[in-house]
């Protein structure tokens, strides 16, 4: 409050008006002549005075007073015409959002310098900051005809400039017509380009990347917006045309590198490793490259580079440590290495797997016969959202059902519901837990609750579906919510498996076969197989169902829906 009050005392001593820039300087006239002074002494008089006013403007500035910061530049500019001065209370008027104010100086500024580039920027500038697109395109010309040396980066820089304005047509017109006179300029094309883009006009912004092309064939950028672009329509597009800029500039990176990510969408996994490959060889020690090799190994199964790629990264200077440590982690808990697998967890510190990997260390201690510290673990893990805080309590049940304490894990999630009663995952956990638990009765109230919060919810339909089928009750209204969810996910091999069971129980046996054979083919779940296995028992291909259960147990042999199937058939 003090520093305000010394600014704004300072102002008054130096007959600096607070209301506008104009009165100062017509009160500082009024005193010179009442007072004829020396001429000297009138000089350096001034000379102390802008000074004085110019520690005011950044004095007040400074201090969060922007009104009494541009007053003072403003009528220190006004009075002395000077360049600096000028540039300095535009720049000021331009922070302060005083856009008009700020426009007026900038033309007084081109009026003393009138071939100053700097002052014809600021001002081109603030007629976009001030959303006066109408009379940018004469002082832009001007800005882009002077400074020729420049030209390519300036026309490049044209859409950024513009970024903040909301009518991206308008923009487009507007650079089309600076662009014009440069149109054999391969900038000019990709600027054009770039603002079709931003306008939505994919037609033109497409020819004119087309045109930066043929201008400049080499040009990595232009022929990934091109590839961008067409990515919109056809992803395969995108793939050819940028695997023909990458056959004829083979050592392009980016290209390279996006091409190959494409490639993943499309899942021809195969020709993206080859590519990877490449780029690995050209930048051996670049965690961009490194990374999506090591998650593309993993994807396909190859642990073994997957492994030396992530183990690689952790040398590097990638930033998400705790993202490989996760990878690494269950690379060890799939080869069953527990110990080597939890020191990894343990270095998983923050990010979207910091959950994850507690809820994995717990299991992996629970399989130690620790399960109070698994317990424990998890308690003592804070969530710093909402969601994180569901993930843990997500994956205390799921241990308790681990433990075999279905009980202990209803009551978990009923205690979660209390004060999350809309949660929806909890909701579908804690009706699954209830069956689980012997409580149907349950799993029918959470799930019809879930229902009517989101009605289609593919895995409530189907496991509210499923659950009458397994009772062998309401096996119509059953069909019907199956088959619902099975529209809403038609390739989802577990709702597929729930069909069939349906149709077994409804003593259709023979359609119920060839549904189950699908899901099966999908994925070889071990209670997708007992329901297989006990539909062939029944058709009476009883050594086919003996294969098919004998193999899922040796595969799944503490799976309980197909432990049950084996002791029901094969007693």
């Amino acid at each position: 409050m003090q520093a305000k009050s010394t600014v704004t005392a300072l102002a008054l001593a130096l007959g600096l008006s607070l209301a506008g820039p104009g009165q100062a300087a017509d009160k500082a006239n009024a005193t010179g002549q009442r007072n004829a002074e020396p001429a000297q002494a009138g000089a350096e008089t001034t000379l102390a005075r802008s000074v004085f006013q110019s520690l005011i403007g950044e004095f007040a500035l400074q201090r969060g007073d922007t009104r009494l910061s541009v007053d003072a530049w403003s009528d220190l500019a006004l009075r002395t015409r000077d360049p600096k001065v000028l540039a300095r209370a535009v720049e000021v008027a331009g922070f302060a959002r005083q856009y008009d104010r700020a426009l007026e100086l900038s033309r007084l500024w081109l009026e003393v310098e009138p071939e100053s580039t700097r002052a014809r920027q600021a001002q081109s500038s603030l007629l976009v900051l001030a959303n006066r697109l109408e009379e940018l395109a004469p002082q832009m010309a001007i800005v882009l005809e002077r400074d020729k040396a420049n030209i390519a980066s300036n026309l490049l820089h044209l859409n950024r400039m513009l970024s903040r304005h909301e009518d991206k047509k308008a923009v487009l017109q507007l650079v089309e017509q600076l662009a014009a006179p440069y149109d054999s300029l391969p900038e000019a094309q990709f600027a054009i380009a770039q603002a079709a883009a931003n306008a939505g006009d994919t037609m033109r912004a497409l020819s004119a990347a087309e045109k930066a092309l043929l201008l400049r064939p080499d040009w990595e950028m232009a022929a990934l917006a091109r590839a961008q672009l067409q990515a919109r329509q056809s992803n395969l597009t995108a793939i050819a045309s940028l695997n023909d800029f990458v056959e004829r500039n083979p050592s392009t990176r980016e290209a390279r590198l996006t091409l190959a990510r494409l490639l993943i969408g499309e899942k021809r996994y195969d020709e993206a490793r080859q590519h990877f490959d490449r780029l690995l060889k050209d930048n051996p020690e670049n965690p961009e490259i490194i990374y999506p090799i090591a998650m593309l190994a993993l994807q396909q199964g190859d642990a073994k580079t997957g492994r030396q790629q992530l183990e690689k990264l952790l040398k590097t200077e990638f930033a998400d440590k705790s993202t490989v440590h996760f990878f690494l982690g269950q690379l060890d808990q799939e080869q069953k290495q527990p110990e080597a697998a939890l020191e990894h967890y343990r270095q998983v510190t923050t990010g979207n797997q910091f959950i994850a990997a507690r809820a994995r260390s717990a299991q992996i201690l629970l399989q130690m016969g620790k399960p109070e510290e698994a317990r424990d673990l998890l308690h003592n893990t804070r969530g710093g959202s909402a969601d994180e805080r569901t993930q843990l309590t997500l994956a205390e049940a799921q241990l308790l059902r681990d433990a075999g304490r279905h009980a202990e894990a209803y009551e978990v999630l009923a205690g979660a519901l209390a004060s999350q009663p809309d949660n929806p995952e909890m909701l579908y956990d804690a009706a699954l837990t209830a069956e689980r638990s012997g409580r149907p009765e349950l799993l029918e109230t959470h799930l019809k609750h879930l229902l009517t919060l989101q009605p289609d919810h593919a895995h409530a339909l189907n496991a509210l579906g499923y659950s009458w089928a397994e009772r062998n009750i309401r096996l119509d209204e059953a069909h019907e919510l199956i088959a619902r969810a099975l529209t809403l996910r038609p390739d989802d091999p577990f709702i597929t498996d729930s069909l069939g069971w349906i149709q077994y129980r409804q003593g259709r046996a023979e359609d119920a076969l060839k549904t189950l054979e699908r899901a099966y083919r999908t994925k070889a779940d071990p209670e997708i197989a007992a329901h297989l296995g006990e539909v062939l028992w029944h058709l009476g291909r009883r050594d086919e169902a003996k294969r098919l259960l004998n193999e899922a147990a040796r595969q799944h042999p503490d799976n309980e829906v197909l432990s049950g199937a084996i002791k029901k058939l094969l007693p």
